[in-house]
Formats: structure tokens, C-alpha cells, sequence
């Protein structure tokens, strides 16, 4: 009852097809209107002067897709033998090496096999990508991917390309992000890689010991910036954890398709962002008021 009060409809009127839905997210999806109300509602942080433009954080969670394990078959060659019914077969693939190069979803062929850890067993997913502003831990930018091992990497410099302002800037990422690579792209983009060291020892083959040494050193580590980017840094987590827990959409989504799921992780992200606008707008006024 209250959902027809809000859009309109008497309790008498008839409701729209289902498909109404689809059809409208495929036209916002056509034309970007997602991606250009997140840009409209970070103006409206940035007019009330919540952002700041220097220090940021970025990281990047696995996003289940709606595939399952058995539909991951062969690009060549005959599929793996299967039994029961055609809507739900049972498929025997165990013992049998599966990856990217040689297997793909027939459901979603854009989701790949993946694990964000060496503990983790590989599943369909997708990879999300946000930037977060340190000051208002808002999210200010976001990316999906097809889930790769480079694709966090790529993601984040993309995002602190697109940052405007030639001004020098930081930004605080976990170990992952400790390589010559992504350090040395974020200082060509004049941005200061707060990243969490990465050093340790390890077993050459030939069974000597060796220490793998950080990409950041320091001159980098010294400053009292690095450190509470290392603390601020790890909020980008809460972002993720209110997109899963609250939004539910982005735990394993429920559409195909990289552009579609790209559009439903953003909306999650814009989702966060604006149940935390209005109590970031209340502090605000409340240290004006006492100023």
C-alpha cells in the first residue's frame, strides 16, 4: 500500500507489467543515466564542501555472478557428462583442470573463475572498484571488471586518472598494491602511493633465503600522511560491507553481463553514499552551528 501511495497508484488501479522493469533498466543502462546520477550526487557533496580533493583510498571486492560452477564448459570439445534434468543437471567435472583459457559460462560468459586469495576456491565472479575521498569515507568513483589478477591495478589508476585538478595527491591501498608497476604509475599521475608495505622472506628454489624488499620506502613512510592513510585506508571496507549486507545486490548479483552489473554495483555504491550524505550534512551544520 505504501509502495502504490509513493508512485501513484490508487488501490484499484492496475499495476505495470513486470517487464516494465527490464525494459527501463535496459534504457538506463543505454544511456548512462546511473553513472551520471552518482556524478550528480558527488556534486552535491563537493557544493556542500564534504570532499576533499588530495587524499583518497581505493580496493576492490569480489562480486558473485549469476553463473554456476557447472556451467563453466569447455571452449573446445564436447561439454562434461551430466545426468538428471535438463533445468538442473548434475555435471561431473571434478578431477578435471578448469580455467579462463579453456572454459567459459554458458549462462554469463563475461564472469570468470576467480579467488581473491590462495585459501578461497575460484568462483563465477566479477571484480568492483572504488575510490573513496578520506575525509567523508564517500565513495567517489567506481569500476567493474572482468575479474583478473591485473584488474585492481587497472581499475585504480583509471579512477585516479580521471581525478581532476593538477594538484599534488595520496592514496592509501593495501599490501596487493605494493609493486613497481602500480607505485610507479601513481607518482607519473603526481600521486603519493600510501600503500601498505609488502615485505617478506621466502624460500628460493634453489633453497637459499631471500627477502622480497617494498616499493615504497622512507621517504614515503616517514610522514605522519602515510600512517593515517594506513588508518583511513581500511574504511573502504564499510563501503563494500553496506553494499553486501544492506544492499544485498552486489553479494551475487542477479543479472548477466558486464554493462548490467557494472550499473547494479555503482547504484550500490550511490545507495551507500546517500545513507551517509544526510548525517555527514547534519555534523557539518552542527560545527558551523558552534563556530
Amino acid at each position: 500500500m505504501l509502495y502504490r501511495w509513493f508512485v501513484g497508484l490508487s488501490m484499484d488501479d492496475a499495476a505495470w507489467d513486470h517487464s516494465t522493469y527490464t525494459k527501463n533498466r535496459d534504457r538506463l543502462i543505454e544511456h548512462e543515466v546511473v553513472r551520471a546520477l552518482f556524478g550528480q550526487v558527488m556534486q552535491q557533496a563537493k557544493e556542500a564542501q564534504l570532499l576533499s580533493d588530495e587524499h583518497f583510498s581505493v580496493d576492490g571486492t569480489l562480486i558473485r555472478a549469476w553463473a554456476s560452477h557447472k556451467s563453466f564448459v569447455p571452449k573446445d570439445g564436447p561439454p562434461p557428462p551430466s545426468s538428471g534434468s535438463r533445468s538442473n543437471p548434475e555435471v561431473d567435472f571434478k578431477g578435471n583442470k578448469r580455467s579462463n583459457e579453456t572454459h567459459a559460462s554458458t549462462t554469463d560468459p563475461d564472469a570468470k573463475l576467480f579467488a581473491k586469495s590462495h585459501k578461497q576456491e575460484s568462483m563465477p565472479a566479477y571484480l568492483g572498484h572504488v575510490l573513496m575521498e578520506n575525509r567523508s569515507k564517500l565513495a567517489v568513483d567506481t569500476r567493474l571488471t572482468l575479474a583478473n589478477g591485473t584488474a585492481e591495478h587497472e581499475a585504480a589508476l583509471a579512477m585516479l586518472g580521471a581525478l581532476p585538478g593538477e594538484q599534488r595527491k595520496s592514496v592509501g591501498a593495501d599490501k596487493n598494491f605494493d609493486t613497481t608497476g602500480f607505485v610507479t604509475a601513481c607518482r607519473e599521475l603526481s600521486v603519493t602511493p600510501h600503500v601498505a608495505q609488502n615485505a617478506f622472506e621466502y624460500d628460493t628454489k634453489s633453497g637459499k633465503r631471500a627477502r622480497r624488499k617494498s616499493r615504497i620506502d622512507g621517504r614515503t613512510t616517514r610522514h605522519p600522511g602515510y600512517a593515517a592513510s594506513q588508518v583511513i585506508r581500511k574504511m573502504i571496507e564499510t563501503l563494500f560491507g553496506d553494499g553486501k549486507q544492506h544492499g544485498g545486490t552486489i553479494r551475487q548479483v542477479k543479472l548477466r553481463g558486464r554493462l548490467k552489473v557494472s550499473d547494479v554495483f555503482t547504484l550500490a555504491m550511490l545507495a551507500v553514499n546517500l545513507r551517509r550524505l544526510p548525517g555527514l550534512l547534519a555534523a557539518q551544520a552542527t560545527m558551523v552551528g558552534s563556530g
